[in-house]
């Protein structure tokens, strides 16, 4: 298996010709959408009618670009102490799903605006939390800093682009949910368990931009 060591330039140049330029549309996307289900062919109950939620996929632009993740605080209702990107429902008041993404951004981790620079989108992927996620992948200047949010957000740390686009780090889990065993990808990197809907869209990327 050739092992992918993306630069900057390659990867900027990937992202220009192969991410979407637009948000997914919501009708197509639930039309036959990725998602926790499609490992195993899980059947979908219609009519299907999740919340919209954006996510931003940080890419930090080093000479070996690293993608920018946040560790859940221990706290909180769903999902604590899960890696993820940040992230959420987009509001009634937010312009777009972009605009939502970089909200979010900047309320769990500081992350200020002037720091992204927005490449695309990845496809929609819909979680077993009835939530439909847009994935904006954006790179994001090197010199960033950050300020954690507390209740949301108990850490935020980088991985190399390399490692997370070789799809042999791509693991398939299994685990009981709702009464049947539903597989789903894993990469473990350094004592940290990167899971769910986070691999899921980490997948995608590699799929759009790596895999062709």
């Amino acid at each position: 298996m050739t092992v992918i060591r993306p630069d900057a330039s390659e990867f900027l140049a990937l992202a220009a010709e192969r991410l979407r330029r637009e948000p997914p549309d919501r009708t197509d996307a639930l039309a036959n959408p990725r998602g926790d289900h499609s490992l195993d062919d899980v059947p979908l109950v219609r009519p299907l009618d999740p919340k919209t939620a954006a996510v931003l996929v940080p890419v930090v632009m080093r000479a070996e670009p690293t993608l920018l993740f946040t560790e859940r605080s221990a706290h909180l209702r769903q999902h604590s102490g899960q890696i993820a990107f940040p992230g959420g429902r987009v509001d009634p008041t937010d312009a777009s799903v972009e605009a939502a993404a970089y909200r979010e951004a900047e309320e769990e981790i500081g992350l200020d605006g002037r720091f992204i620079s927005p490449l695309g989108f990845l496809d929609a992927y819909l979680s077993t939390t009835n939530y439909l996620v847009m994935p904006l992948v954006a790179r994001v200047d090197p010199s960033y800093s950050l300020s954690l949010n507390p209740h949301e957000v108990a850490d935020a740390f980088e991985v190399p682009l390399g490692f997370l686009m070789n799809p042999a780090h791509h693991e398939l889990h299994s685990r009981e949910w709702q009464g049947r065993q539903r597989r789903y990808y894993a990469i473990p990197y350094e004592g940290r368990y990167i899971w769910g809907v986070t691999a899921g869209i980490i997948r995608n990327l590699y799929e759009r931009l790596y895999s062709k």
